[in-house]
């Protein structure tokens, strides 16, 4: 069972997956929120319908038949969470990504953001920013908080508080990030459609966040292959850290950082226009996107 959005940006539906059968979420979705299934109403996969339960509720009405089907032929897969309200990402967590950018593997989580209005589908083309000479890429996975987290007294409570996983494009643009007085890691990271997202999104208990496979490649040649095994903070310690420090609202994401195998490593060129970007995590599903100008 996965869950994804579908059809055109700023329209998308939410739905069910089952194999290649998509059911319509938005009658149950409404039903949780207790309002009418009204067109002009806000019924998406998001925080809301997270920490209602949603997801459970979801599987429970399909198992007894509930749910329409949907027709999804043509339709656009986009992102499988509606805006969040929050992006929170962590730097440099695989020991050979952090030597492959020059620094030593960190001693905490290393945190920034990125701005929630990057999210697009897996499958859309990303520019390359006005005035960019490095766009890189970045296979993650990424977590979505399902219930409201703050001040967590013990990593094990981590995994009460994520509703699942999807594959995420941490797209960055290096000078950006780290030319500028200060280093400005936000600004690298936030241009439109830099955080491609999905096809997915998959519950925390259906899928194994701790060994996962996850790969990248650029037209076709490999870039990147590792397994979240291998990151230096888990799951479990990187929420637990982060809500120490701030509160996690339902529907936020969380991307867990990149392996090695990116262009910063200066073994591969920078994106150009043309490239075809390619990314896959196990159990999560793969992403697509052509590079334009």
């Amino acid at each position: 069972m996965r869950f994804a959005r579908l059809d055109r940006p700023g329209a998308e539906v939410p739905v069910l997956l089952d194999g290649d059968r998509a059911f319509a979420l938005r009658p149950l979705i409404a039903e949780l929120a207790g309002i009418a299934d009204d067109p002009a109403a806000r019924l998406d996969l998001d925080g809301a319908f997270l920490a209602a339960g949603g997801l459970r509720a979801a599987r429970d009405a399909h198992a007894a038949g509930r749910l329409p089907e949907l027709d999804r032929a043509g339709l656009r897969v986009g992102a499988p969470i509606a805006r969040p309200s929050a992006v929170y990402c962590i730097g440099m967590n695989y020991a050979a990504h952090a030597a492959e950018s020059g620094a030593e593997p960190p001693a905490e989580p290393v945190v920034f953001m990125k701005a929630p209005n990057t999210i697009v589908g897996p499958d859309d083309a990303v520019a390359i920013p006005r005035g960019s000479a490095k766009t890189d890429w970045e296979v993650e996975l990424g977590l979505v908080i399902g219930s409201r987290t703050d001040t967590l007294d013990d990593p094990a409570r981590a995994r009460d508080h994520v509703a699942g996983y999807v594959v995420a494009n941490d797209l960055s643009e290096r000078d950006w990030q780290l030319g500028r007085v200060g280093g400005q890691w936000t600004l690298g990271k936030s241009a439109p459609g830099f955080c491609p997202l999905g096809p997915w999104l998959v519950p925390a208990d259906a899928f194994d966040a701790d060994d996962a496979r996850l790969r990248s490649w650029v037209n076709g040649e490999p870039r990147q292959d590792s397994r979240t095994a291998d990151l230096i903070f888990g799951i479990d310690r990187i929420v637990w850290e982060l809500s120490r420090f701030l509160v996690l609202e339902p529907g936020d994401l969380v991307l867990t950082g990149t392996p090695e195998g990116v262009a910063l490593s200066g073994r591969f060129p920078y994106l150009a226009p043309g490239d075809v970007v390619e990314l896959e995590i196990d159990g999560l599903g793969r992403q697509r996107q052509e590079v334009i100008a």
